[in-house]
């Protein structure tokens, strides 16, 4: 995992200053470091039962259906709302300062299938479980959320409280 970390830039100071940014696009253009990302969120989900991958928008489409096809499961896209073209169902979750929501075709998980969220981070955890909410609504069980990067001190975890979670790589600061 160290040489997935040092493919990823640290930008200070961006979106605004105090922040420091972890840019994955420096890994994402590596062979080595997407194949890396590839291989081993297959190696940590190819004993567990994926019926389908969701991936969140946007970088969570980078990975998951790659995932997906590595572990012989569907992919199904969770975007932002007005992006789908069929009936959906929205799951509105708060920020910072306001709210938000993502949505999801109310046909893409069938009762009882069992679904695995796929995102590039993890960082307060209330896009994650907005959309484990989703998948619950639609009869899914979510089997587990995998991130590539996990942003420790903002505890996203503690949403994801009763679920599997798994990150690649972890940032304490």
């Amino acid at each position: 995992m160290e040489t997935l970390r040092r493919l990823i830039r640290e930008v200070p100071d961006f979106p605004k200053p105090g922040i420091l940014f972890y840019d994955i696009t420096t890994m994402l253009k590596d062979r080595d470091g997407l194949k890396g990302v590839i291989d081993a969120l297959q190696r940590r989900y190819a004993r567990v039962k994926v019926d389908l991958v969701l991936g969140i928008e946007a970088r969570g489409f980078i990975f998951a259906p790659a995932l997906a096809y590595t572990l012989g499961a569907g992919f199904v896209p969770v975007r932002k709302p007005n992006k789908l073209p069929a009936r959906t169902v929205r799951e509105e979750y708060l920020l910072e300062y306001g709210a938000d929501s993502l949505e999801i075709h109310a046909d893409a998980i069938r009762p009882g299938q069992s679904v695995l969220i796929v995102d590039d981070l993890l960082a307060t955890g209330g896009t994650a479980a907005a959309v484990a909410r989703l998948v619950k609504r639609l009869g899914g069980e979510v089997a587990g959320l995998g991130f590539v990067v996990e942003l420790n001190f903002l505890k996203g975890r503690e949403k994801l409280a009763g679920y599997d979670v798994f990150s690649l790589l972890q940032y304490d600061k």
